[in-house]
Formats: C-alpha cells, sequence, structure tokens
C-alpha cells in the first residue's frame, strides 16, 4: 500500500514542531507494510539545518519552491493509493491541496492531516471563501494531531466526512533516558520557538516565575528569542536540535510546557514536547488544558500549573527525588499507552475500513 505524504518538513526540526510526530508515525506505519513517500518544499532554510537524512523507511523527495516544482510533486499523488496533505507545509498550501487532489486517482484515499487544527479551523470560520471549504466536501477522510470531540464537532460541521484525532505519541528508539548533560544544567528548562500565540503564556509560565526565583537557574532554547529581554537568571540557547533532545529533558530538575493559546483553549492536544519529555524520564510541568489527565496522571506522572505563580510553587517546593519519581512513572505510563506504534495502529485500522468501504461502494 503506497502512500504519497505532502508535509512540512520529515528531514529537519528546524521552525518544523511537526517533525517529531510525523518521523514517529510514518516509521510506525511503514513497520506495518505501507510504502511511504514524503513530499517536502524546500523553504525556512530548514534543508540547510535537517536533523536527519533520508531514512531506510520512508523515501524523500525535496522540491523547489517554485509553482513548476510543486506541480511535478504533486503529479506524483497519482502513483498512491492513499494521498495525504498536512496542513502547514508552508508553501503554495491551497494550490498544494488542489493539485493533489486533482492527481489523486478516483480510487484512491484522500486525507487532510491537520497539525494544528485550532488554527485551522480558526481561519475556516473567518474565510467563508477559503478553499479547504470546498476541498473538504471532496476529501475522504480528516486526520488531526489533537483537539478531541471539539475539533470533530467542528470539522463535522464545516463539512468534513469524517474526522479522526491521531495525538502525538512517544518513539522510544528516538526519545528515551540518556545520561545528563552539563550545557543543559539548571533548575527548570523549556523549548520551544518563539511564536505570536505563545509567546504571552511563555511569559506568564517562565519568565514571571524566573523573576519569581532569581537563586534558582533557568534555561530558553528554541528559535527567535535573541531580541527578547530576558531575567539575568535565564540562558537562552537557541535551536536545540532533535538529536540533543533527550539530554536537555532529562538534565535538569524539570522542564515546562506551554501550549500555544489554540492548543491552550481548545484542550485535548498533547504537545510533542510532552511525549519526549515523558519518554527520557524527565519531570514534566505543564501549562493546564482540558484533558491533560486522560494522557498522564496529574500530581503522579505529570506536574499541572494553571499559571506562573504555580510554576513558581512548585519549583520551590520540588526536590530532586520527586522530580525522578515523577518522570519515572511518566516514562511508564507512556511506554504503555501512548507510543507510535499504537498511535499508526489506529490509522492503520481507518485507512483500511475506508478502502474497504471503497471497494464494496465500487463494486455495488
Amino acid at each position: 500500500m503506497k502512500i504519497a505524504f505532502y508535509g512540512s518538513s520529515l528531514l529537519s526540526s528546524y521552525w518544523n514542531g511537526a517533525a517529531t510526530y510525523y518521523r514517529g508515525l510514518l516509521k510506525s506505519l511503514s513497520q506495518l507494510g505501507y510504502e511511504i513517500t514524503f513530499y517536502e518544499p524546500d523553504v525556512y532554510d530548514r534543508q540547510k539545518n535537517r536533523d536527519i537524512e533520508a531514512p531506510d523507511w520512508c523515501s524523500v523527495v525535496v522540491y523547489e519552491a517554485t509553482r513548476h516544482a510543486l506541480m511535478q510533486a504533486a503529479a506524483r499523488a497519482a502513483e498512491a493509493d492513499i494521498v495525504v496533505k498536512a496542513s502547514g507545509v508552508g508553501f503554495e498550501d491551497e494550490a498544494l491541496l488542489r493539485a493533489v487532489l486533482d492527481h489523486a486517482r478516483s480510487d484512491a484515499l484522500t486525507v487532510f492531516w491537520d497539525v494544528d487544527a485550532p488554527a485551522t479551523l480558526a481561519r475556516l470560520r473567518d474565510e467563508p471563501d477559503h478553499p479547504l471549504h470546498r476541498a473538504l466536501q471532496e476529501i475522504d477522510l480528516v486526520l488531526t494531531y489533537g483537539g478531541g470531540d471539539p475539533v470533530v464537532w467542528a470539522y463535522r460541521a464545516m463539512g468534513a466526512n469524517e474526522c479522526v484525532p491521531i495525538y502525538n505519541a512517544l518513539d522510544p528508539e528516538t526519545h528515551h533516558p540518556v545520561a545528563g548533560n552539563a550545557r543543559f544544567a539548571c533548575d527548570l528548562a523549556f523549548l520551544g520557538n518563539r511564536l505570536p500565540d505563545r509567546e504571552a503564556r511563555v511569559g506568564s509560565f517562565f519568565l514571571d516565575p524566573a523573576n519569581q526565583l532569581p537563586e534558582q537557574r533557568f534555561l530558553l532554547g528554541g528559535s527567535g528569542w535573541g531580541d527578547k529581554p530576558l531575567p539575568a537568571n535565564v540562558g537562552w540557547l537557541g535551536h536545540v536540535g532533535t538529536r540533543d533532545h533527550n539530554a536537555f529533558n532529562v538534565t535538569p530538575k524539570a522542564v515546562l510546557n506551554i501550549s500555544r493559546d489554540s492548543m491552550a483553549a481548545n484542550g485535548f492536544s498533547p504537545a510533542t514536547r510532552v511525549f519526549e519529555a515523558a519518554g527520557a524520564g524527565a519531570c514534566l510541568i505543564t501549562d493546564a488544558w482540558l484533558g491533560v489527565e486522560l494522557f498522564l496522571k496529574p500530581g503522579e506522572e505529570i506536574l499541572v500549573a494553571r499559571d506562573g505563580d504555580d510554576v513558581a510553587e512548585i519549583m520551590q517546593a520540588l526536590t530532586p527525588r520527586r522530580a525522578k519519581a515523577i518522570g519515572q512513572a511518566a516514562l511508564r505510563r507512556v511506554l504503555a499507552d501512548h507510543t507510535y506504534a499504537l498511535r499508526a495502529a489506529v490509522t492503520d485500522a481507518v485507512f483500511k475500513r475506508h478502502l474497504t468501504q471503497g471497494t464494496v461502494e465500487a463494486a455495488e
């Protein structure tokens, strides 16, 4: 079974938070027998900042950021049994969606895979003429990397035939416990690119606690923070490649997850960071969002903060011994319930159900 997958980037996590998600899911799907080709545009300097080279479990086609190259890549959708267009590819997204749908075979399963459903749905509500409105009438299936029932209901209201959340998860082969690294030694660390709909929450949940706890050391990783005024006890690392994420997670006493505004408001959207940190055995503090208890147990497998004051209070009371116990409990939970192998099994079942329905309908 061949999959043509059009996404932002499989090879680089540079300004591309979906990289870990794509890698974990597609590798696990390949282990179930799928033959996958990933198509990504050469934009945002991602090819200059690769974390991995093309893996043996997936072919990767990098195309130039031109309309001609896009159309050539889209034409290859005709070779696939399953055609996936992800959100946020980063170059001519609407044109790419239209082109892959036009080139997909009539018997192929067409999928829109939304890795930022709250933002996409907000745009659809604001733009009644957005091309995705029309495309949803043609697409067989919408998959999202989070969102739960609120996203499912919203997509159905927009005209989607079916919407299924496929949550973020852990790949134990890439994210796992390692020895600490002095470069990341601190009390609390946060990793995330500077984005307009998260910056205020980073100020509240990370920088404000740093000001309250001048005796503790904080580390900030991610791109875009170079001109941001930081408290004296906060160090900035810049971009941290995925190969360093395990050490980044296990070295500090605790690490912090801060959802973007839309994700926090929507709920049921655990970031890849949640599972990366848990997979490394880190003690994770997260901002509060609806549905967190479905993934990790608050107080035992994860610590939940309603605001920056909660973060400061947690850090004042957190001992290394308790932090280690929480990290180990989180590791056990994600290995049991939240691996990409399990998510791929759900995806595989959804794909097969749709493909079987299509075969039956064609024969009738």
